[in-house]
């Protein structure tokens, strides 16, 4: 029997972040690895709780600290005031979770910033013949100890470690309002968050709440872990290192600041900017609201001129996005997703048009009690199928036409107890291919992380999934925006671009490897709403015949 992967932790104390510890479930729980040693710091800073004692040490700095606990009460009461469930910082007992897992308090000697441990020490972790060391706790590891495990010390680095080395994790990226805010996964080496990158992934930034931003991208971050230790299990240590060589190939430069906790001056105008964004925004959404819309273009030629297309504009009361398009009898049949806000649920609507651009209005076609969007739409054998996008429900559901354009009927669930998003099918080399975006841990976001699956038949609930998922972990580039497509003898995927905000804008994307082992992928072509001022986003494409369809979002006065 194949040995599982010796995992030791290196950890300040036996209670973690809520995220940590689903992250040690997931490792306990699992056929392929097993935690094995416990490496306890002993180190405990000094504490004196007497309030005369601190005044009498702290005299020179209680007004800096009463200013900063001010900056953070406006921080908290005026701009932070998102409600964060699940709470990936929930204080949770690691003990249930390592029962009879040896434990060795180490005491490190520590310099200003870092920690190295003793040769006894190294020794003794060495004679544990662990794989892989997690280091949960300690300051910066130096010496020896970076070489006391088989695979060496990973590292999480919340922050994407080209542009943003040291911390804290998720704070500047929501304070100075970056599209993105990184994360990877790292086996350490001497240089401080330049080691050889295991992972990296990319969320939206949400810039109106430091703590909401932090929270989704840890717990999305949970699974890196897992899936590195079950690859090192699958594919063995040989040719797992190799991968990683590879993906480290190139010299790797930093040339930003390294970033600290913020002076009480900056972390003063940084509060000042977000209040300020935070009014402007009360103030649109008071007298405004965003609304997706439909734009279309009909050109035998390939139209990559959006300024020309035409608009699809829907009542105030709703908005119309996700367009899929099937062609019939020289007339286009448009599926949407059609939105009335006051019932708060998307349901799919069909608009008909012929090729001079004319169309009737939008009717629903599918409804069900939960939210549908997304209506992928597509012929196979003589018939016509829709997967709408169905996540509310936890499936991934196949629906057949069964008198056209507008009588669906359920044949199954290819997928159960799943939040995926936005699922397109695509057929090639006599299998399907099935990309979705994937939920794996609840709090995450749905935008990040795109996952691949095939099957030999379409009617299949058992839908393999692909050794290298998710094949894409990257906010710019993962959400599906369409139907995939062949042009000229190459394969290209839209995806949405959820940098900036949710639906900021599309790609292209060349498929350029697709097998039961590799994926590979390029960003050829990116689109981004600047062409009409009034336009906010633009998330989906599709193309059909003659016919390209996109959507966009304008603000509306109410």
């Amino acid at each position: 029997m194949k040995k599982k992967i010796r995992v030791g932790l290196l950890v300040d104390d036996l209670k973690a972040s809520a995220w940590v510890h689903r992250m040690l479930e997931r490792i306990t729980e699992s056929h392929y690895a097993s935690i094995e040693l416990v490496v306890m710091n002993g180190f405990k800073p000094r504490t004196n709780n007497s309030i005369v004692t601190k005044i009498k040490n702290n005299w020179g700095g209680i007004t800096s600290t009463l200013i900063w606990k001010l900056l953070v009460l406006a921080q908290n009461k005026l701009i932070d005031r998102a409600e964060c469930k699940p709470d990936a910082f929930e204080p949770k007992d690691l003990k249930h979770l390592l029962t009879g897992v040896p434990t060795m308090e180490v005491m490190p000697i520590r310099t200003k910033f870092s920690d190295h441990f003793r040769a006894e020490d190294v020794e003794n972790i060495k004679r544990h013949e662990i794989d892989v060391l997690l280091r949960l706790g300690f300051r910066i590891l130096r010496g020896e100890v970076l070489n006391s495990s088989k695979y060496g010390v990973w590292s999480y680095h919340h922050g994407d470690n080209a542009v943003n080395r040291g911390g804290p994790g998720g704070f500047w990226e929501a304070m100075e309002s970056w599209p993105e805010t990184g994360s990877i996964l790292q086996i350490l080496g001497e240089d401080l968050d330049n080691g050889k990158v295991l992972c990296r992934s990319y969320a939206c930034t949400y810039d109106l709440s430091v703590s909401f931003n932090r929270n989704g991208y840890f717990w999305k971050s949970l699974s890196f872990v897992p899936r590195k230790l079950k690859e090192l299990y699958d594919t063995g240590g040989e040719a797992f290192l190799a991968r990683v060589e590879s993906e480290n190939a190139h010299p790797v430069f930093y040339s930003n600041r390294l970033y600290t906790h913020p002076t009480n001056s900056e972390y003063a105008q940084l509060v000042l900017r977000a209040v300020l964004k935070k009014i402007r925004n009360y103030y649109f959404s008071t007298f405004h609201f965003d609304q997706w819309f439909l734009m279309f273009d009909l050109s035998r030629d390939f139209s990559g001129s959006l300024w020309r297309f035409k608009k699809i504009l829907p009542p105030k009361d709703r908005f119309w996005a996700d367009p899929h398009v099937l062609c019939r009898d020289g007339k286009y049949f448009i599926y949407i997703e059609e939105f009335p806000y006051t019932r708060q649920k998307g349901h799919i609507s069909l608009i008909v048009m012929n090729e001079k651009g004319e169309y009737s209005p939008p009717f629903p076609v599918l409804e069900k009690p939960y939210h549908l969007s997304y209506p992928f739409v597509f012929e196979w054998e003589d018939e016509v199928y829709m997967i709408p996008e169905a996540s509310e429900n936890r499936t991934v559901e196949l629906y057949k036409c069964v008198k056209f354009p507008d009588t669906w009927e359920f044949q199954m669930n290819l997928m159960e107890d799943v939040v995926a998003i936005d699922t397109t099918l695509f057929r090639s080399g006599g299998k399907w291919w099935l990309f979705t975006n994937i939920v794996e841990n609840k709090g995450a976001s749905s935008w990040d992380e795109l996952f691949l699956f095939h099957s030999d038949t379409l009617y299949s609930a058992d839908w393999i999934p692909h050794p290298l998922n998710p094949i894409v972990s990257d906010v710019k580039s993962a959400r599906p925006a369409g139907k995939i497509f062949r042009k000229d003898g190459k394969i290209y995927r839209p995806s949405q671009n959820c940098s900036w905000h949710y639906g900021f804008g599309f790609n292209l994307c060349e498929i350029t490897t697709l097998n039961e082992k590799e994926y590979r992928e390029e960003v050829v072509a990116s689109v981004k709403p600047n062409w009409d001022k009034n336009v906010i986003s633009t998330h989906h494409f599709c193309r059909e015949g003659n016919l390209t369809v996109i959507d966009g979002q304008i603000r509306r006065r109410k």
